[in-house]
């Protein structure tokens, strides 16, 4: 009895990330579009980075690769960095409004690809 307590107590804590984590289900990649204005709020950071900006009179947030993968195809930090213009193409959340997934991203002159 003792070791399937262990064992339960195991499983939640493995578990707790992934829960705190966006999974990618809760985007629709049938509905992919673009958008692009300032960038008024900005994270280069794990377990992934994001970008908040101004888009239709709406606050949009954008959800980006792990810094790793920014970093190793060509977009750095200044490249998203408060008041830089971005344009983004990707998919929008199923549970948060104003909230997407970014597929690519144009910023600092280069487009790059982030999946």
């Amino acid at each position: 009895m003792r070791s399937s307590l262990k064992l339960a107590a195991f499983s939640a804590v493995i578990a707790t990330p992934a829960l705190a984590h966006h999974g990618w289900s809760a985007y629709d990649s049938s509905k992919a579009f673009v958008i692009e204005g300032p960038v008024v709020e900005s994270s280069y950071s794990n377990p992934h980075g994001s970008v908040f900006l101004q888009h239709g009179g709406q606050r949009w947030e954008a959800v980006l690769a792990p810094p790793s993968r920014m970093s190793a195809r060509g977009l750095k930090e200044e490249d998203i960095a408060v008041g830089k213009t971005v344009k983004v193409e990707g998919y929008p959340s199923n549970r948060t409004k104003n909230e997407m997934r970014v597929e690519r991203i144009t910023a600092g002159g280069k487009t790059v690809e982030l999946r």
